[in-house]
């Protein structure tokens, strides 16, 4: 709720508070962000500067005189005596860079203020929305700063619009939101990484000096997401203080926290100003992205629950928001290029008696695309590997009961395609300079309205002549050389860029409601919550090694729910590491998300087989609490661990995953949250078998009769026989569940029987814990 007693705003939700007040000088001061608070007299709260600072430049607005460089503020400007960090640089009519924005009016609205060209969050009964305007003291140009409560899941937008009744003035660096936290004993959380290294979590202190937080790539990027924390130190996934914050936007990003030199923490979010320069002629607006803010005192696990909700109540669109994700065969990695429809068809078959629901033919089936050198922008199907085009593969996997699907690379072009023949205007370039080339593609200008129309038409034929079901949308390469002769400066090249990226999601989603598409750039390149405003979920990255998607995924899971990640078991070996890891903890791990299969079948035992077909019975019967469930993570001590949690109404499941094991290990303690202690509970290990080879030479030792472990008799028993490894069931009280119950012995170097538990190296077991009772009917 906006609770509001001039010169107070109180921004409220069930728990959190949010307090800022107009001062003397017409600027806005902030008060308090933090756990929620009784409305009433917040005098208290204010800053109190009673003693006066060496060098200090005083402010004068109102025959009131302040410290701008000292104050705590809601928003701030370059040239009247904040010499901290700036949200704003404009270049206003005079060509000064001089502003000075102060308080005029405000406006309360039920729902959300909409957006005209961007996505922000979608509207519901709770939401309201509080208008601040802003006027500069010498210009007629306006600053409408855009508050929206998301009350039932505690969440605050905050973006900008300008507005420009005067001449025209140059936006060269315009924030979403600014706000000054008077403290400085936090630390930073953000998201690093790279092309199959993405989001992993990095802690920083954060000491005097600026920390940046950017993306210059085109996109949101694999090397930094936008999402990002500030959090008491001591924080813990359950418990202490934290700040979350994120941005709904697809292309270059600025996150900066400063520290003062008097320790006031102040963090600003927003489009990356390098390389942005946008004139903004008399009579238009500029609009900025969607920035999110959320506090949590119940850790970073409190915060991600935020976070998840948002996305789950108002990002995803509102026809995906309780539809389970199909469980997916995608065919990339089983042929690469190299495939006919025979080939395909076959997968296909044995896919489906698996219980795969979705057959998703990835790259090479248009042009001449039998590598990476050619074809981008071509849409005609190479009627060689598919006689009978598309519409005839497409067919037959209905036929077989599978839904359908495509990838598409549609923002790319290649220098040897048809559409660079017809169209050579359409790649983005520099005249007079050569274009740098990035998996031997350039980029489509998506700023020029002929570019969005063709990509539009030629999808749509496909869509429609196949009744696609699904797509894959690529984009495979960082924007480099970039301008577009379709708009009138260059400096605005990258946001128009982004806008017409969404002209043509939004074109797509409005004529398909209910195509899937799952968004994929190089893996998590752009995992973001624009894009995810348009395509309901996302390929968390090209590396499908579980070990490494331990990091991957859990550091997504911080401010992404578990319904919006893509993951998939493949076959190992894996490509991106040559790691051997069990076939159980490659499942184990994908399902935490939207599960799918990416190998070639016939490359498995018959055991392997029969493995797969249990794991998707078992993801199927519980596919609304992995994708839909609420999601939290475990504080380990053992740093050769990660534990994950799952868990809708009555029923929870446990991901218990070793990376490298120790030998002759402590015994393990599993403790469950979130259940009801009086309540009776059934915990149930998930029955899993380990193949014969993982034993070696040891297996002869354990057999009636001497057999060479590599020889072909072990071979041939290997392909249909494996082992069971130990389970465990048992029916306990949730108190007793919570406060921690001992597992069955890991194995420890001696001694084997079937009651012990052979996690190894990249081991893992999930378990399921529902209700079955209450202690009452016990006793």
């Amino acid at each position: 709720m906006i609770l509001i007693n001039y010169p107070y705003f109180h921004l409220k939700t069930d728990t959190l508070s949010y307090v800022f007040s107009v001062t003397p000088t017409s600027k806005l001061e902030h008060l308090y962000f933090g756990e929620a608070i009784p409305d009433g007299d917040f005098s208290a709260l204010h800053f109190k500067p009673t003693a006066g600072l060496g060098s200090a430049i005083l402010y004068e607005q109102n025959n009131q005189q302040t410290n701008l460089d000292f104050l705590p503020l809601e928003m701030s400007e370059f040239g009247k005596g904040d010499f901290r960090l700036t949200p704003l640089e404009i270049q206003m009519p005079d060509q000064t860079f001089v502003t000075d924005f102060i308080y005029q009016k405000h406006e309360v609205v039920l729902g959300i203020v909409p957006s005209g060209v961007l996505p922000v969050g979608k509207s519901a009964d709770d939401i309201e929305s509080l208008i601040i305007t802003l006027k500069d003291t010498k210009f007629n140009v306006e600053i409408q700063l855009i508050y929206t409560i998301y009350a039932s899941t505690n969440i605050i937008g905050r973006r900008m619009i300008i507005d420009n009744k005067d001449e025209t003035i140059h936006l060269r660096k315009v924030m979403s939101m600014m706000i000054d936290i008077p403290e400085m004993d936090y630390e930073l959380m953000t998201l690093q990484g790279g092309w199959i290294k993405e989001t992993h979590k990095e802690i920083r202190p954060l000491l005097v000096g600026t920390y940046i937080h950017e993306s210059t790539t085109g996109a949101s990027s694999n090397r930094v997401n936008p999402g990002f924390m500030v959090y008491k130190k001591g924080t813990h996934e359950d418990y202490g203080a934290c700040y979350g914050f994120n941005l709904i936007y697809s292309g270059n990003h600025y996150q900066a926290v400063h520290v003062s030199n008097h320790g006031i923490m102040r963090i600003m979010n927003g489009i990356h100003p390098q390389a942005f320069h946008y004139p903004l002629e008399k009579n238009h607006q500029f609009e900025t992205p969607e920035a999110i803010l959320s506090f949590s005192k119940q850790g970073f696990n409190g915060l991600s629950k935020n976070f998840h909700d948002f996305v789950q109540k108002h990002i995803t669109p509102r026809q995906f928001k309780h539809k389970l994700k199909p469980v997916v065969i995608n065919s990339w990695e089983a042929f690469f290029f190299d495939f006919t429809a025979s080939k395909l068809l076959k997968l296909a078959k044995k896919a489906k008696q698996l219980g795969v629901e979705l057959f998703v033919l990835d790259d090479g089936w248009f042009g001449k695309r039998n590598d990476d050198t050619s074809s981008l922008g071509d849409y005609h199907v190479n009627l060689k590997k598919l006689p009978g085009g598309l519409t005839k593969l497409a067919n037959a996997i209905h036929k077989l009961g599978l839904q359908f699907g495509l990838w598409f690379e549609p923002e790319m072009i290649s220098p040897n395609s048809d559409l660079y023949r017809t169209h050579p205007e359409w790649a983005i370039h520099i005249e007079g300079r050569t274009p740098a080339l990035g998996r031997n593609q350039w980029v489509l200008d998506l700023c020029n309205p002929d570019v969005r129309t063709y990509i539009v038409s030629e999808m749509s034929k496909i869509i429609e002549s196949t009744k696609l079901d699904y797509i894959k949308w690529d984009m495979n390469r960082h924007i480099t050389d970039a301008t577009s002769y379709a708009i009138k400066n260059p400096g605005t090249f990258y946001y128009d860029y982004i806008l017409g990226l969404y002209d043509i999601l939004n074109t797509l989603r409005q004529k398909y409601p209910d195509l899937w598409i799952e968004s994929c750039s190089s893996g998590g390149n752009r995992f973001d919550l624009g894009m995810l405003s348009y395509t309901p979920y996302i390929w968390a990255s090209d590396n499908t090694d579980p070990i490494e998607r331990l990091d991957i995924q859990e550091g997504l899971s911080y401010f992404y729910p578990p319904s919006t990640i893509s993951c998939h078991v493949s076959l190992a070996p894996h490509a991106q590491t040559l790691r051997n890891t069990p076939l159980s903890t490659r499942f184990n791990v994908a399902a935490m998300g939207c599960l799918g299969y990416e190998l070639n079948l016939k490359y498995l035992t018959r055991a392997e087989l029969k493995e797969i077909k249990r794991q998707i019975v078992l993801y199927k019967s519980y596919q609304n609490v992995f994708q839909q469930g609420t999601f939290k993570r475990y504080n380990t001590i053992r740093d050769n661990l990660k534990l994950w949690q799952v868990s809708l109404v009555d029923t929870h499941i446990v991901g218990f995953y070793q990376t490298l094991y120790h030998a002759s290990p402590n015994p393990d303690v599993l403790s469950v949250k979130d259940l009801n202690p009086n309540a009776i509970y059934e915990i149930t290990s998930i029955q899993q078998t380990l193949p014969i080879g993982r034993f070696g030479h040891l297996i002869a030792h354990a057999l009636p009769i001497k057999l060479n472990p590599n020889g072909v008799i072990m071979h041939t028993i290997s392909k249909y026989i494996q082992l069971n490894n130990a389970t465990e069931s048992y029916t306990t009280s949730g108190s007793v569940l919570m406060q921690g119950m001992p597992l069955k012995q890991q194995f420890s170097g001696t001694y084997y029987n079937d009651q012990t538990r052979i996690l190894g190296d990249f081991g893992s077991q999930l378990y399921i814990i529902r209700k079955v009772g209450d202690v009452s009917e016990r006793n």
